[in-house]
């Protein structure tokens, strides 16, 4: 008999459609008499509409048929393999994991593995390790530790080990990422454009939020907002470098976007954001395509809402991500835009 406190992780699994937890178990449906994984794409169930079995077998035991979509049922050897490797990182998360350890452990060369690996989960063993210790740290900072009791908790050898990797994962130091930003300074600045305002603000470190709207003041009450506890000011002259490209872009010229970023974001929302940067100018993917080339096919819905996350507008260019069908879909800041900005790229590349 499942615990209460095991229930509520195996439906959490479910709701996010962690494919880590795949293979470790399947959830039924009394209202439809069909099991899935958890990763399943489908829409999801009531949760008291629902059950968990240790496998497909005892599922189909109890009288429930494999989903067609998720096809739990046929778990391949390979998926289960690097699924396995998830499950030890996720066990030992604060050891020093090589490939050859892993490797051991699910019966693979190590090259194998890493091949492996990063076409099922989207990254390295390594940046998987490395994001599953800053999802530690987030936490037991967020829950009220100390920033070095969650540092080592998190399995981080050094504070200096921590600040190494943060400034990639979160996008400020750890003291200030639990102080929700206090002590940071933001720049920002605003201008009129012919898709309306313009909010472009940064760090010493690089472009933190590009966001676009009706008017400036609106921009910067959800700025400071978003960053209540930092020191916000403006700085028209000081970022007049960045927002010279930007205008220029939206003037109907091409964009030339090679700027320093200092944004937060998961191991999947950093796959998918670098696949957007990658789409040529001028060209569009559709959601389903870019889930493929990042290694999560049945993770469309995931995709989807990293791409309504991606903080800089424009730089990360999520306005290029289409339905299959050729639709636009939504757009955080206005499908009238995106519909503006892929009319105007395919005019300069002579598509339009």
């Amino acid at each position: 008999m499942n615990s209460v406190a095991e229930q509520t992780r195996k439906w959490r699994s479910v709701l996010e459609r962690d494919a880590r937890a795949d293979g470790a178990f399947v959830y039924a449906v009394r209202t439809t008499g069909v099991y899935c994984r958890p990763s399943c794409p489908s829409r999801r169930p009531k949760p008291e509409s629902v059950e968990f079995f240790t496998a497909p077998a005892v599922a189909e035991r109890a009288g429930y048929r494999p989903c067609k979509r998720c096809e739990p049922h046929q778990l391949d050897r390979q998926r289960a393999a690097a699924l396995a490797a998830c499950r030890y990182i996720d066990e030992h998360g604060d050891e020093r994991l090589t490939l050859k350890t892993l490797g051991r452990r699910v019966g693979l060369s190590p090259f194998h593995l890493q091949r492996l690996f990063k076409k099922v989960v989207g990254v390295s063993p390594r940046e998987y390790q490395e994001s599953r210790r800053i999802a530690r740290f987030k936490s037991g900072v967020s829950n009220g530790g100390t920033v070095s009791g969650a540092t080592f908790d998190a399995g981080f050898s050094s504070s200096s080990r921590l600040y190494e990797k943060s400034a990639r994962h979160l996008g400020m130091t750890p003291a200030r990422y639990r102080s929700k930003g206090a002590g940071l300074d933001i720049a920002f600045t605003t201008f009129r454009s012919p898709l309306g305002a313009v909010l472009l603000a940064a760090t010493a470190r690089g472009v933190c939020s590009v966001s676009l709207g009706a008017n400036s003041a609106q921009l910067e009450a959800a700025l400071r907002a978003e960053f209540s506890a930092a020191a916000v000011r403006r700085d028209d002259d000081g970022l007049r470098g960045y927002t010279r490209r930007i205008a220029r872009y939206l003037a109907g010229g091409k964009s030339d976007f090679d700027l320093p970023l200092d944004i937060r974001a998961t191991a999947f929302q950093r796959r998918v954001w670098k696949m957007l940067q990658s789409i040529p100018y001028g060209t569009t993917r559709s959601y389903s395509e870019i889930a493929r080339r990042t290694g999560k096919p049945n993770a469309v819905r995931a995709v989807a809402r990293a791409i309504a996350t991606n903080p800089v507008a424009l730089l990360i260019p999520c306005h290029r991500a289409i339905r299959k069908n050729g639709d636009l879909a939504g757009y955080r800041w206005g499908v009238e835009r995106k519909a503006a900005l892929l009319k105007q790229e395919r005019k300069e590349t002579g598509d339009g």
